[in-house]
């Protein structure tokens, strides 16, 4: 119906767009209440306890299948075993996973000498693995990994100065890599996984300070994204295998098998 204005002037109004600055406001406003909530559950899924929060009900022992790969993630437990029957590690292992990385010099029946990294990665663990190094009066070739991961920077540190060395990297039977694990592994010049031991990725959970803005918080999160891939692509592994991470929840892990870590080149051999 036409307005009282147009009546008298005989012309039609024009259209009024269904946008105006006020609705395009408030629609920014949701999309960022949204964005926050969404860090908020985030958050809070990272903070329950294991088998709260959504994800897999798989046990953590619970062999692994094609198509069937995502288990509960334990970062204290030191050896879930998620490729069949319990498997004894070919290496000393520490019977309870210390606070942090602890390196020593170990010889693996197959493998020869080799260093052993195991543990949580933790801030300060690129310095203390070059310091270990340094102490050695003959460095070997190659890294046995052991750890449910830990922080993503130090992760990328470490293995940047490892592969700075040319070394290379084994996941041995038994043994797990998990979290931000396998950027360490996927820095060796080559890189042997035994289908015996687990390669898991999943979100990676960053610390943001309660006052960040959520798209801020959003944006810091993206750019370190981009710098792990940026990082893989650095150490030749296809980047496209972040996608098993980016679609699993940080309380679970999804774990690697034969095919995905060969075409991704995050092994570039497999071991019985």
């Amino acid at each position: 119906m036409p307005t009282e204005t147009a009546a008298r002037t005989g012309k039609a109004e024009p259209a009024r767009s269904p946008f105006t600055i006020r609705r395009g406001l408030r629609y920014a406003l949701i999309a960022q209440v949204a964005v926050a909530a969404l860090v908020l559950l985030v958050d809070l899924g990272d903070r329950l306890p294991t088998g709260l929060g959504g994800g897999t009900t798989n046990p953590l022992t619970s062999p692994v299948l094609p198509g069937d790969q995502v288990r509960r993630h334990d970062p204290n437990r030191a050896l879930p075993t998620f490729t069949g029957p319990s498997e004894a590690p070919t290496i000393t292992l520490p019977e309870n996973l210390p606070p942090r990385l602890n390196f020593s010099l170990q010889t693996e029946e197959a493998q020869g000498p080799l260093i052993v990294a195991a543990g949580p990665i933790e801030p300060g663990d690129a310095d203390r693995f070059d310091a270990f190094l340094a102490s050695l009066a003959e460095v070997p070739g190659q890294v046995a990994l052991h750890s449910p991961g830990g922080n993503v920077d130090e992760a990328l540190d470490i293995g940047r100065r490892l592969r700075a060395r040319e070394l290379s990297t084994t996941i041995l039977p038994g043994t797990i890599c998990l979290s931000a694990c396998p950027y360490i592994l996927a820095a060796g010049v080559e890189r042997a996984v035994s289908l015996r031991g687990s390669v898991g990725l999943h979100q990676h959970y960053y610390e943001t300070p309660g006052y960040m803005p959520a798209f801020l918080a959003v944006e810091d999160i993206q750019r370190s994204q981009g710098r792990t891939m940026e990082y893989l692509i650095e150490m030749g592994i296809d980047p496209g295998v972040m996608r098993f991470g980016l679609s699993t929840a940080p309380e679970d892990i999804y774990v690697l098998v034969e095919a995905e870590l060969i075409d991704s080149r995050m092994a570039t051999t497999t071991l019985p």
